[in-house]
């Protein structure tokens, strides 16, 4: 069925965030550190102030807000919470970092406010990686960090690692590898860059938010923190959203900014990004480090791994996931699809002079899966084995599996994607086109992904992590109206996952109706109580199924009231799948629901004694456990250019299972948009930074995005294993597709240089790195 929303988006009538425009509106911009590290020694806008146009000029002491603090419940040997302030006081910590707020009658007065502002520093040394943070003697970010590590965890150290690496050392059949990977600092990059609308409700006595945001209610939560008022007096609504993929999902100072300038003006203030404070100032995600050693027995199993994670967090915790977001996932998680009988994780988050991090599609996994599928190649090529028969080997098949790390996995098809996505490779010729090239002298090379995606965490699951607080459930409430149409409410937010078409069809589904008759609203706080937005593959797993739950019971209260009104048992109707209800025993005596609605409303008194003249209903929903996982396998075949090392992709193959696939043209954009992100890790995006900590790319002129011409075309075969505790069935969908590609890629790689002896641990792959390794160059 085509997508709701196509129709609108496609011919220009989305409306997003910087179309809207308020009477007696303002901008705003934010004067930005210049320097990496420093103390703030002078902050004088005075001249700003007088520039013609600006309104107003706030620094840290004008809006006296509160921090964003994001706490782990954790003992302070292993967790050290940081305060971020909404505008920094008395030192920066990163290039970019807002120090001032400038209110202007146009932007244009803001840039010239911008300018004249008067800041100087007493310029500290910076921390650009690391192991220069880890260093002894290194500077100090924060004061309550003197070691610069906010996060020190070992989550695991089950019986039995040193033994068994000690038996496959000392083995002739058996091998230890080790393998160093390490991923660059990236950029989500979503098409519509941050921004927020603040404007002041003097009848409702409230501040309406305006944002691009993944989490409303959270936006709502830490706004009326950081201004200390009420949460009843905050509104945050979300327009048409262009992406978010993670970014988007914490909580910004930026938006809380604008909104105590709004509240003190009582004007409207938008401020929205641009592209070069996205590049340098936003959130950014990605920058890994992996020590991980694998002991494996002479016939390719798999018997202890150990694992050491650094995570660059940047400067600060994002809220309200904190530094250990990312390492925290890594090590609950690093097993992915192999049978792992012993394992040892250590997962740090260490701060550094760089933009804070936050969630990007994937959360480490793209990192972790690359560590583990490097260690299966690694161990092939040891053992003088095929890559794929190591995996096949190792690969979970039993369900449900409680693995070593305490997270018990349900039924999947984690072998049988491997085995489907080798043999579309192997079927279509590419192993012997491979052979061919090579003796050509072309470098081609083959590689394969095999991984899982935990899909849809729910309260237990974020509950380990010891968070404060915890996201998890979802809620839902539906509404007929008096003509049969419904509308459903969800905590979720839609930003280019088609929720208007897939939770209609929910709905459709559920009450026998045409999805045309479905409106879905979402992304405003005064519509439901409390949500958790979306992020992690949650929407239809988690507030899909509170969707699907509110509809059933809605379908159930129309039932109760048409057997009222047919003056039969309740047992002996049921919805009949055409807009109506039929009883059961007579089929052609029916109610249609405009039927049932006008007496519920119109005529309420011919209801049941104890039905309440209303036809609304509500549900929530949260995962049970461990939440539900998705599994995938992704093929690809590449050629390195002996003239420039460049790599060409030839052919990608996708094998993944979501379980019930909702929307099939939904799922597989989610999964070719995914691949194309992580194609870009693996080939393209980075973010650099010099000595000074001074970000390199300020542009896309040095930062370094595929466009179409780099991403081949996408062949997605999907199986199908159904969830047995969502209510729909259905998995996640929307990270597998950035999960996999960087490993498959990197994998492919190294299989076209399999002759030169060089092994590329490291993303992005540079074309000199590449080049060198053709050439003999170490």
């Amino acid at each position: 069925m085509p997508r709701h929303e196509d129709p609108r988006l496609l011919t220009g009538r989305g409306r997003f965030l910087d179309d809207i425009a308020l009477t007696g509106m303002l901008h705003a911009g934010f004067v930005r550190a210049t320097v990496a590290h420093g103390r703030v020694t002078e902050l004088d806008l005075s001249a700003t102030r007088a520039v013609p146009g600006v309104v107003a000029a706030y620094d840290a002491a004008d809006l006296a807000l509160g921090d964003i603090v994001a706490i782990l419940d954790r003992p302070a040997e292993e967790f050290t919470p940081t305060a971020m302030p909404v505008l920094a006081r008395d030192k920066v910590r990163f290039v970019g970092e807002p120090v001032a707020l400038v209110v202007a009658r146009d932007p244009y007065a803001v840039e010239d406010g911008i300018e004249a502002a008067r800041v100087a520093y007493d310029v500290l040394d910076a921390v650009t990686s690391a192991d220069a943070a880890l260093a002894a003697g290194a500077p100090v970010v924060h004061d309550e960090a003197p070691d610069n590590v906010l996060l020190d965890v070992s989550m695991f150290d089950t019986p039995g690692v040193d033994e068994a690496f000690a038996a496959a050392g000392t083995t002739a059949t058996g091998c230890v590898v080790e393998v160093e990977t390490h991923s660059a600092r990236q950029n989500a990059l979503p098409l519509e860059t941050r921004g927020a609308l603040a404007s002041w409700d003097a009848r409702d006595d409230q501040l309406l938010v305006q944002t691009t945001t993944q989490v409303p209610h959270q936006v709502r939560t830490m706004v009326a923190r950081c201004l200390g008022v009420p949460e009843r007096t905050v509104r945050v609504t979300v327009p048409d959203m262009g992406g978010g993929f993670g970014q988007k999902c914490v909580v910004g100072r930026e938006e809380i900014a604008v909104a105590a300038a709004a509240q003190r003006l009582h004007r409207p203030v938008k401020w929205i990004e641009d592209r070069r404070e996205a590049l340098t100032a936003g959130f950014l995600a990605r920058e890994q480090h992996y020590r991980t050693r694998a002991a494996f027995d002479g016939d390719g199993h798999i018997t202890a791994l150990d694992v050491d994670v650094v995570c660059d967090m940047g400067a600060y915790s994002c809220y309200p996931f904190t530094a250990g977001i990312e390492p925290l996932m890594a090590s609950a998680e690093m097993p992915s699809v192999y049978r792992v009988p012993a394992y040892r994780v250590r997962g740090r988050a260490i701060t550094s002079t760089k933009a804070p991090t936050a969630p990007y599609r994937g959360v480490s996994r793209p990192q972790y899966v690359v560590a583990i599928e490097r260690v299966m190649e690694r161990a092939a090529r040891e053992l003088g084995l095929d890559p794929v028969e190591v995996r096949r080997r190792n690969v979970v098949t039993q369900f449900p599996y409680t693995g070593v790390n305490g997270v018990t996995y349900d039924p999947g098809t984690y072998r049988e994607s491997l085995d489907l996505a080798e043999s579309i490779i192997r079927d279509e010729g590419w192993y012997d086109e491979r052979d061919r090239a090579a003796a050509a002298g072309r470098h081609l090379g083959i590689g394969f992904c095999c991984f899982s995606e935990r899909t849809g965490y729910g309260s237990e699951a974020f509950a380990k992590r010891k968070m404060t607080v915890v996201p998890g459930f979802d809620l839902s409430e539906i509404r007929m109206d008096t003509t049969g149409a419904v509308v459903v409410t969800s905590g979720t937010m839609n930003h280019g996952q088609s929720h208007e078409t897939t939770f209609a069809q929910i709905v459709a589904d559920r009450l026998g109706i045409d999805t045309a008759r479905v409106k879905l609203r979402q992304g405003d706080t005064e519509r439901i109580a409390y949500g958790w937005g979306t992020f992690a593959s949650r929407s239809v797993t988690i507030g899909g199924s509170a969707v699907a739950l509110a509809s059933e019971r809605l379908g159930e209260l129309l039932c109760r009231i048409a057997a009222h009104l047919l003056e039969t048992r309740p047992e002996n109707v049921a919805l009949d799948g055409d807009g109506g209800v039929a009883q059961l025993d007579d089929p052609d005596r029916r109610l249609s629901y405009e039927d049932i609605a006008d007496v519920a409303y119109l005529r309420s008194h011919l209801l049941p004694k104890d039905v309440e003249p209303t036809l609304t209903a509500t549900a929530s929903f949260d995962v049970p456990g461990d939440g539900t996982f998705s599994n995938a396998t992704h093929a690809v075949v590449v050629e390195a250019d002996p003239g420039t090392g460049a790599i060409r992709i030839l052919r990608y193959a996708c094998v993944e299972d979501c379980g019930v696939v909702i929307h099939p043209q939904v799922v597989e954009g989610q999964c070719r948009g995914g691949i194309a992100q992580g194609i870009a890790g693996a080939l393209f995006e980075e973010v650099t930074y010099d000595a000074q900590g001074e970000p390199s790319a300020a542009s896309f002129i040095d930062y370094l995005v595929p466009t179409a011409t780099e991403i081949p075309d996408i062949t997605i075969a999907h199986l199908e294993t159904p969830c047995a505790f969502t209510a729909n069935g259905a998995k996640g969908a929307g990270e597998g597709g950035t999960i996999g590609a960087p490993a498959a890629v990197l994998n492919a790689v190294n299989d076209a240089l399999r002759h030169t002896g060089v092994e590329l641990d490291t993303t992005p792959i540079h074309p000199a790195t590449v080049l060198d390794a053709l050439e003999g160059r170490p």
